[in-house]
């Protein structure tokens, strides 16, 4: 490991598990041959623990002082100002931000330079009581067979929290805003669908327990975990890329992988998500055929 960008290796950040940074660091280091290709050109929030994931941590996206000049960052308009996030373009720079007590780095759906076409649709399901993972996996296996319908081939990974990701790879050819509709619609139905257990209500107090289609990471500058990033949870969980057979089989859950096991896990089955880019679709005719819908 380039220990020289490491500083402070021995602070420990998961307390339960005797996890370190020099640990945290090690981890990013190994699985960046599989991790930077899903994340290369996409601003980067930082979720950062300095005293580790036993006291409060912040949410960290602009980079204006302090960053090495070999640092990619982007420049995005916001109200009043620019924000400066930085950018993983290899593992110096992945692991610059695991430097900064950065557990889990949230990224965008839309790559630099055109960050208003992103190149992913993002469905977050988030259910209100953990436990449940035969709902749970109904869920998820229900969204995939809806994207089929409309001709839409899915990714799952494990959120690392409490549900699932499921990605869709595009063509980056439809405005931000249309996707996010779309992400929506498809949310929407979903709900129509299976109305006594899914829901829309972003509040859990009006979700009378049930499960969030979280629609929400499609809209422009709105993020979500990074494939292979690991979660500021006990037991160093990792938002880890699965297939839909282990869903299906009930093999997977949210925290299955983690920190401590994922060498054995890439070792196993490489990385799953590497034929995604080659199978990009245009939201187009699916956006027409879920107006019919």
């Amino acid at each position: 490991m380039e220990r020289r960008v490491i500083t402070h290796p021995d602070k420990v950040l998961f307390p339960d598990d005797g996890i370190t940074k020099g640990e945290l660091a090690s981890y990013y280091e190994a699985i960046a041959p599989l991790m930077v290709p899903h994340v290369r050109g996409r601003p980067i929030t930082m979720e950062r623990y300095p005293a580790g994931i036993g006291k409060p941590g912040f949410i960290q996206k602009d980079v204006s002082r302090g960053f090495p000049p070999w640092l990619t960052r982007i420049e995005v308009p916001k109200k009043g100002g620019v924000v400066h996030h930085p950018i993983v373009a290899d593992t110096r720079s992945l692991l610059w931000i695991a430097n900064q007590n950065c557990i889990t780095p949230h990224v965008w759906t839309s790559r630099a330079p055109d960050l208003h076409h992103p190149d992913l649709c993002v469905f977050d399901l988030d259910p209100s009581r953990e436990g449940e993972p035969d709902a749970l996996r109904a869920a998820a296996l229900g969204l995939r067979d809806l994207l089929d319908e409309l001709g839409l081939p899915s990714w799952v990974k494990t959120s690392g929290s409490k549900g699932f990701h499921i990605v869709v790879p595009l063509d980056a050819r439809t405005p931000v805003r249309e996707v996010a509709g779309f992400a929506h619609r498809v949310g929407a139905l979903m709900v129509a669908r299976d109305p006594e257990h899914l829901t829309q209500e972003f509040s859990k107090a009006d979700r009378g327990g049930r499960m969030l289609v979280d629609t929400g990471r499609n809209g422009y500058g709105a993020t979500f975990a990074a494939a292979y990033a690991v979660r500021a949870k006990p037991g160093a969980p990792v938002s880890a890329p699965c297939t839909w057979e282990e869903i299906a089989r009930g093999d997977v859950h949210p925290r299955t992988f983690t920190l401590r096991t994922m060498s054995a896990r890439v070792a196993d089955v490489g990385d799953l998500w590497t034929e995604m880019r080659r199978r990009r679709r245009s939201l187009r005719r699916p956006i027409e055929k879920l107006r019919r819908t």
